[in-house]
């Protein structure tokens, strides 16, 4: 599988609110970084993504663009939250570790 294959797995796991699914992705030392959260290790961003979807209804992630350079995927984004009441562009990059397991989430807004 390619990184952006996964990269889009990635993206129907988080829609899906898969945390189990999420978990797998992860490496241990995972990072997570946007404009409200800043999560460090396994636990803590599964946390951080838990509260996300406790405060939704429903989110789906749908990649408008994806580029990939060695080990970093730059998404952009559109983020449908509640199912219109809001729609989100975002670009994500993610890098990739060992195992081709996700080691950084920074999503930027706009």
């Amino acid at each position: 599988m390619t990184l952006i294959e996964i990269s889009k797995e990635y993206f129907k796991t988080f829609s899906n609110k898969d945390l189990n699914g999420l978990k797998g992705m992860f490496a241990e030392d995972v990072s997570l970084r946007d404009w409200d959260i800043e999560a460090k290790g396994l636990e803590e961003v599964l946390k951080a993504n838990g509260n996300i979807f406790a405060n939704v209804t429903s989110i789906q992630v749908k990649p408008l663009n994806i580029y990939n350079d060695k080990n970093t995927v730059i998404a952009e984004l559109e983020i449908d939250v509640n199912d219109g009441e809001e729609l989100l562009l975002v670009t994500d990059v993610i890098e990739f570790g060992n195992e081709e397991r996700i080691c950084s989430i920074r999503a930027y807004k706009g």
